[in-house]
């Protein structure tokens, strides 16, 4: 078998070497108090996109620090008591054409797809910043003084936030409440479902943001973790402060979340993915302690995967 990191079953043992910080339970439990003290200010108005056989919205709510957070939320006509997928997007992107959720609306399912904020789509970025600033994310607030000031911790409480919002919308079943995303997005899928006990089942493939310290002793940082090795040749570069940072990313690190999650989950993973390596993957996988299971592709990396999208229609079907 193909090898970039350790042998498969040795992945299926890894427990991850990110430092997990000391009050990081009281740091989430806080945050989504926070969250869930937001008055979301939700509000749907019919998109300029339209199709037969389907219904497309514009879909705005607040997310923590009230910025104005987008989602394309697309449903079928007449829907009732209906199964609802929120979509992430991968690092830098955005939520994508309506087009390509129409195959989960033929099925009956509504759909709502966020844009991170500050990435490529429509979400509001209030964080100090002119504009939208794409990348960067992982180490934006690393200096800040407090660990709140941390970028990705608000993203990860958007993706809640919005599995929370599509729970009562009127036609969805909130007992049906799903998640999925790739790389960034299967990072956001995981962290909804950890921060969110309403979600129901996840399908995460080869999730982003994992393991951050194995991510750099593995030299993987030329690509979606470039800016951890930047930010040390920029800031830190005898890592004086090496340890203390990579802690202080651990509080966004998906594998110390994992174990929150409470919702069925089927994830993927290429063993020669060089951008998000397999042991950062399973470092999270490998505590996520419900039903869960791992879809390997031996000779596939950080790309399209054979069989995958259907793997997971099955899985959100019950099949």
């Amino acid at each position: 078998m193909p090898q970039l990191d350790m042998p498969l079953d040795d992945l299926y043992r890894y427990p991850g070497r990110n430092p997990c910080p000391e009050d990081f339970d009281a740091y989430w439990d806080e945050s989504v108090a926070q969250m869930q003290r937001q008055d979301p200010q939700l509000v749907l108005t019919p998109a300029g996109w339209q199709v037969p056989n389907s219904e497309c919205f514009e879909l705005w709510f607040s997310g923590v620090g009230g910025a104005r957070i987008h989602a394309k939320y697309l449903r079928p006509p007449g829907a009732f008591n209906c199964p609802v997928i929120c979509m992430f997007h991968g690092y830098g992107m955005s939520a994508g054409d309506w087009s390509d959720k129409l195959a989960w609306v033929q099925q009956g399912y509504a759909v709502a797809a966020m844009d991170v904020r500050g990435q490529g789509g429509l979400s509001e970025d209030i964080g100090g910043v002119y504009g939208t600033t794409l990348k960067g994310h992982i180490i934006r607030g690393i200096d800040a003084g407090r660990p709140e000031r941390l970028f990705f911790r608000n993203v990860f409480l958007d993706a809640a936030q919005l599995a929370r919002i599509a729970a009562t919308i009127e036609e969805v079943d909130r007992n049906r409440v799903y998640v999925m995303g790739g790389s960034q997005g299967g990072a956001l899928a995981l962290a909804a479902a950890a921060l969110e006990p309403g979600v129901a089942k996840v399908a995460a493939c080869y999730p982003f943001l994992c393991d951050y310290l194995r991510v750099w002793e593995m030299d993987c940082t030329n690509q979606a973790y470039k800016e951890v090795s930047e930010y040390f040749r920029r800031f830190d570069p005898t890592h004086q402060r090496a340890m203390a940072t990579f802690t202080k990313l651990g509080y966004i690190d998906v594998q110390h979340l994992a174990s929150r999650v409470q919702a069925e989950v089927l994830m993927a993973c290429g063993l020669r993915d060089e951008v998000c390596p397999p042991s950062s993957q399973f470092a999270a996988y490998n505590k996520i302690t419900t039903e869960k299971r791992m879809v390997v592709y031996p000779d596939f990396s950080h790309e399209f995967l054979p069989g995958w999208a259907d793997e997971v229609l099955r899985f959100m079907n019950g099949q």
